[in-house]
């Protein structure tokens, strides 16, 4: 048993004898895999936890099954946690049942597993968060009810909590009261946006939780209703109505949220994020909401990587109530975006720590680590090929493709593909192709290519639903005859 600021004993299958640890934690492996997980984990300096090794008795971590792993794991299992692969196909429940003890999947890549422990020993908790998200049906009057529900439940898949009936100027909203009756019994909170006073007291008698946008001249809508008003300046920019507002609003005993309106950038923008700080230094105990439309939606730029700081900005000033419109194509998945900052941002502050390596969700065009292997590990793994089936991996210095017969490194697939002898062979050819193509665009962009998995985009693209318990076809790899 070697000390590396934790204790380890790699060992196989078939007859490990595992330290009893206060906090130990038991890493599942294969052949291939053992070496280089052996270096990663003894390359951690002084990890919370304890650790051991058992190599399961298979060539590949990921194909390990869960029978392979009831019938070889020894028991009794003494540890706390037992870390699959991340690519191993087994019901985690039904394992933790059999050993009495937890199991769970670790990252994809092997490199990953120190970001996945994190500095306690494990993967950060992105379940909780404190920001309210209102999301803006912009043209709610317009739609006719099953249109609205429809849009309402996808928002709130999304992660919305309050759905906002967006009124439109000099358009009539006949059926408000029933949108808003009909959103409620589904379950939805909802809050009415208008400039119109008798539309927002419409809203208000038909409970309505929340109202926006009233000032000090509108206020009295509020009075008595129930409903909740988010109150703004009665004039652009007048940080001075607004606390006047404020000050009504606790004359009369009405709760508010405030907002003193972001502004897009080259029209005040700066300006307004100074109002969101000195209101909150004026009020420290001030519930305020801030409706990040004016960047995301006017600004050519991913809406994602825009929406990150204002959510920062949220954090820092403790601003728990954001305003989530999407009109423009290019933020179609703004409230996933947000959804996903805000959880981020909950927890680095929680950690008094820099927003990185908690999730990639809003690395949805580049990623901080695009190579699961460096060119040593891939050379490595190439020498041990004895099979024809091709290997596809990206480095810096390209993309990799080999088997037994020989390794090619070329920057994109047209110039590999010549080099595969698989032009006779068209099944396999479309696969390596698609594989090839898959890997440039990602070597291309600095995203994380793995052979027969999908390209990560985030939250800007909805995975397919896997079966995690099963191991999935594998690809057309093998070379033909």
């Amino acid at each position: 048993m070697a000390d590396r600021g934790a204790q380890r004993l790699a060992c196989d299958a078939d007859g490990a004898s595992l330290p009893k640890m206060t906090d130990r934690l038991v890493f599942l492996t294969g052949h291939l895999a053992l070496p280089r997980l052996e270096k990663v984990l003894g390359g951690m300096p002084s990890p919370p936890f304890d650790w051991a090794i058992v190599n399961i008795g298979v060539k590949v971590a990921a194909l390990m099954t869960e029978a392979i792993i009831s019938r070889r794991l020894p028991r009794p299992v003494m540890a706390d946690r037992v870390i699959l692969p991340g690519r191993c196909r087994a019901d985690l429940a039904a394992l933790s049942a059999q050993f009495g003890v937890a199991f769970e999947r670790g990252p994809d890549e092997l490199n990953d597993l120190a970001a996945y422990l994190g500095a306690g020993g494990r993967p950060p908790d992105l379940s909780r968060h404190d920001i309210r998200i209102f999301a803006e049906i912009v043209d709610a009057s317009g739609r006719p009810i099953e249109a609205i529900l429809a849009r309402a439940r996808e928002m709130t898949a999304a992660g919305a909590d309050v759905i906002d009936l967006g009124c439109l100027p000099d358009t009539p909203f006949p059926h408000l009261e029933e949108a808003i009756g009909e959103l409620k019994r589904a379950g939805s909170q909802v809050s009415v946006d208008s400039a119109d006073r008798e539309e927002l007291a419409r809203g208000a008698r038909a409970g309505a939780d929340f109202l926006l946008s009233l000032t000090e001249e509108t206020l009295d809508i509020a009075a008595g209703s129930g409903s909740t008003p988010v109150l703004i300046p009665a004039q652009h920019g007048d940080l001075v109505s607004l606390l006047r507002a404020v000050e009504e609003a606790d004359r009369r005993g009405i709760t508010c949220l405030l907002d003193p309106i972001l502004d897009p950038i080259h029209f005040g923008f700066m300006a307004s994020l100074g109002r969101y700080a000195e209101l909150r230094a004026r009020l420290p105990q001030a519930e305020i909401l801030m409706g990040t439309g004016n960047l995301t939606e006017l600004t050519d730029a991913d809406s994602g990587g825009v929406t990150a700081p204002l959510i920062g900005i949220c954090s820092e000033l403790h601003i728990r109530n954001v305003l989530v419109v999407q009109v423009s194509p290019h933020t179609r998945r703004t409230i996933e975006e947000h959804d996903a900052a805000r959880r981020i941002m909950f927890a680095a502050r929680e950690d008094m720590s820099l927003p990185k390596d908690y999730a990639s969700a809003l690395l949805q065009l580049h990623d901080r680590k695009p190579f699961a292997s460096s060119l040593a590990d891939i050379a490595e793994l190439a020498a041990q090929v004895k099979d024809l089936n091709f290997r596809i991996e990206t480095a810096p210095d390209g993309i990799h493709v080999y088997n037994r017969a020989g390794h090619y490194v070329g920057r994109d697939a047209l110039s590999l593909f010549p080099k595969l002898g698989v032009d006779q062979e068209a099944p396999h050819a479309f696969y390596l192709g698609t594989e090839l193509m898959k890997a440039e665009i990602a070597l291309a962009l600095g995203k994380r290519y793995a052979q027969d998995e999908p390209l990560h985009w985030g939250v800007a693209v909805s995975p397919d639903e896997e079966d995690l318990t099963r191991l999935k076809q594998a690809g057309h790899t093998l070379r033909g005859a």
